[in-house]
């Protein structure tokens, strides 16, 4: 399939075909609109008018028909979206797991310190320690 940039640049000379079909309309017309017109010229501009207007249409058929692939929501060649929202959503998992990890986290170190305090101030690195000695 072609790039996004190549699409631009065939509906930019599709536009500057719709040009060409409304100078040689407008040609046409002022041909006719002439005292003494040439059927000769008029004619030419007609029949350059309608093998553009073919053209255009015929290449705006081809970018409708591309667009209606394109909006089924169904994966083609050149569309990126479902990858794209694939990795959004790995990365909102990621984020929910780092939130419940800095929970938890939380938590322990809350209850640490809670554990901590109830034991009173005989506790040392995490072990009771007594005042008498035995012998």
């Amino acid at each position: 399939m072609t790039a996004p940039m190549e699409r631009i640049q065939i509906l930019d000379e599709i536009e500057k075909d719709i040009i060409t079909c409304l100078q040689c309309a407008a040609q046409a017309l002022l041909e006719l609109s002439k005292e003494k017109s040439g059927q000769k010229q008029a004619e030419t501009n007609t029949s350059q008018f309608l093998r553009t207007l073919q053209q255009v249409e015929s290449r705006l058929s081809d970018q409708i028909n591309y667009l209606t692939q394109v909006s089924t929501g169904q994966p083609h060649e050149g569309s990126g979206y479902a990858s794209q929202k694939v990795l959004q959503m790995a990365w909102h998992r990621l984020e929910h797991v780092r939130s419940w990890v800095n929970e938890l986290d939380r938590l322990k170190a809350s209850h640490l310190s809670t554990t901590r305090s109830a034991a009173g101030p005989n506790v040392q690195n995490g072990s009771m320690t007594s005042s008498s000695t035995s012998t």
